[in-house]
């Protein structure tokens, strides 16, 4: 996975104002690869449509993928004849290569690509750049799978398209609706710092890139667009979907071991309506308690599953042990990621060492508890030992909570706050 990606947070997201006629606002790409039959209609076509109706000024750019048979010469000739229409030979194949190369020394502040069949009906454009335009969004995607698309297309694609959509949501919990629709655009400050973590150079691509950009909490905007498949198209379905299952794969690998710098892709402070303050509520708090709350419910139903697997073969105190132990771990780390947005790998061995502490605290509430139930009804029934463990986990979360708030992951803006330090005496006096 690549690192490298420039210092700093991104900045605020502005109005795009329209720029000099020799500076494009949108740059749209066309990534082709032995199309000279389509490649000048296409172009053509385009080109009409954006000066017809885009109000902004544009540009064309012809990502040429190591092409065989005459497209680089259409491209070059459409290039000397039409102003607002360059071409870029690339020779290595790969659609995510051409996008990252062309998208990575564009001028444009919006960089959009769109397929060369022109699937997608072009009336989509305007509503695809105009919140990159706005400000309102990072990136934008045309969606097949939205309840207003109108799609023509064969059912094997169509059960295609959706069951890869499925694998993504299941997989990597992806939030967008259509990652293979080929109609996309990203702003360009967004592209400068993405593009160095999406390691694809051919169609798992823009998956990547639409994954890591969720994750990292950027806006991605979805519209419905109207699709007629291409029954000509060259794309190789089996190879296609073994090379994405083995992207899904690492990338899911990456995003659980932290290895990406996702922090450096987030607004800065305020950008965020979330981020400001309400009268007497800590920041991000309303978050944490949702966050929290259901990474504990899953926690819970993995400590009572290691717990009644354990306890087929040891006692209720080993059982209870090594459930809590092995939750815990689980615990503390969907904690670290998901309620309080800590990224990376940096101080992840002491988070799990401070989170050990919070489990040597349920762990002496929740064996207390054994032992009292023990001495009390002498040989309970596995029933009444869950219902006791259960009662006990419930005792122990808002300690947890507290502790973890106030001090496995603090906020720094916090610190110094009174409720900070109503938060750590509260905590100094559980103890």
């Amino acid at each position: 996975m690549r690192t490298d990606t420039p210092r700093g947070t991104l900045p605020a997201r502005e109005h795009l104002l329209a720029a000099a006629a020799d500076l494009p606002v949108l740059d749209v790409v066309i990534p082709v690869y032995n199309e000279e039959a389509d490649l000048e209609r296409c172009v053509l076509r385009l080109r009409e449509h954006l000066a017809r109706t885009f109000p902004y000024s544009f540009r064309i750019t012809v990502a040429d993928n190591a092409s065989t048979d005459r497209t680089p010469a259409v491209a070059a000739r459409l290039a000397a004849s039409i102003a607002e229409v360059r071409s870029y030979r690339l020779e290595e194949k790969g659609r995510g290569r051409a996008l990252r190369t062309v998208w990575s020394h564009s001028d444009a502040p919006v960089l959009a690509y769109m397929d060369v069949d022109l699937s997608t009906d072009l009336n989509a454009l305007l509503p695809l750049v105009a919140p990159l335009i706005s400000g309102h969004s990072d990136l934008a995607i045309g969606s097949r799978l939205a309840h207003s698309s109108r799609v023509v297309r064969g059912p094997k694609r169509e059960f295609i398209s959706r069951a890869y959509n499925l694998i993504l949501k299941s997989s990597l919990a992806a939030g967008f609706s259509d990652a293979q629709c080929g109609f996309k655009a990203i702003r360009r400050d967004v592209a400068e710092r993405l593009l160095p973590m999406v390691e694809d150079t051919g169609w798992f691509f823009d998956t990547e890139l639409l994954v890591l950009a969720e994750r990292a909490g950027l806006r991605i905007h979805e519209v419905p667009v109207d699709w007629v498949d291409d029954p000509d198209s060259t794309v190789h379905i089996v190879s296609t979907a073994t090379e994405d299952l083995k992207g899904v794969w690492r990338v899911g690998r990456a995003l659980a071991v932290g290895a990406l710098p996702l922090d450096r892709l987030v607004r800065p402070f305020g950008d965020d309506p979330r981020d400001r303050q309400l009268s007497g509520v800590p920041g991000g708090l309303a978050r944490q308690l949702v966050g929290f709350c259901v990474v504990g419910a899953f926690s819970t139903l993995l400590y009572l599953l290691l717990y009644s697997v354990f306890r087929a073969g040891v006692g209720p105190q080993v059982a209870n042990a090594g459930a809590l132990l092995l939750s815990a771990l689980a615990n503390t780390a969907a904690n670290r990621r998901l309620t309080f947005g800590v990224r990376g790998r940096d101080r992840a061995l002491r988070h799990q060492a401070q989170g050990l502490v919070v489990f040597a605290i349920g762990l002496a509430l929740t064996s207390g508890s054994l032992g009292a139930l023990e001495a009390a009804a002498g040989n309970p029934t596995h029933g009444t030992e869950l219902a006791v463990l259960i009662a006990a986990n419930l005792a122990a979360t808002v300690l947890r909570f507290l502790l973890f708030r106030a001090w496995v992951f603090p906020d720094p803006s916090q610190e110094n706050s009174p409720y900070a330090t109503d938060v750590a005496d509260d905590v100094r006096n559980a103890r």
